[in-house]
């Protein structure tokens, strides 16, 4: 008897302790709606203000008129004698780097800095 008394005691007070805190438990997908809706951005919206704003640009008359400005013309090059390969291949050499001579360089800079004692 005092086994089962204790039980239900025992039963009654998590109960009474859990309860409060299924019902405080927040809803967190009406949460994370009610943000949405707070923070709700239309692109179009903000797309139509923006082409206001600055006169209705022509983005795509402005990207052709970039290419236009830095076009090149590979193949007048080649008529005109230009390999563009090697000047490509001259380039990656120009932007090289010796990953051994790098190392071997910072390593003579703290054989300085730090002489073996």
């Amino acid at each position: 008897m005092k086994r089962f008394a204790l039980t239900l005691l025992t039963t009654a007070i998590a109960s009474t302790a859990i309860a409060p805190i299924a019902f405080a438990a927040p809803d967190i997908d009406q949460l994370r709606r009610e943000n949405l809706d707070k923070d709700a951005v239309s692109i179009d919206e903000i797309r139509r203000e923006n082409l206001e704003k600055a006169g209705k640009v022509d983005i795509d008359q402005l990207r052709r008129e970039n290419l236009e400005k830095d076009a090149v013309s590979y193949d007048y090059l080649q008529l005109k004698g230009v390999d563009i390969d090697e000047l490509r291949r001259e380039n990656l050499d120009k932007d090289a780097v010796s990953i051994d001579q790098l190392r071997r360089e910072n390593l003579e800079k703290d054989a300085i800095a730090y002489p073996a004692q």
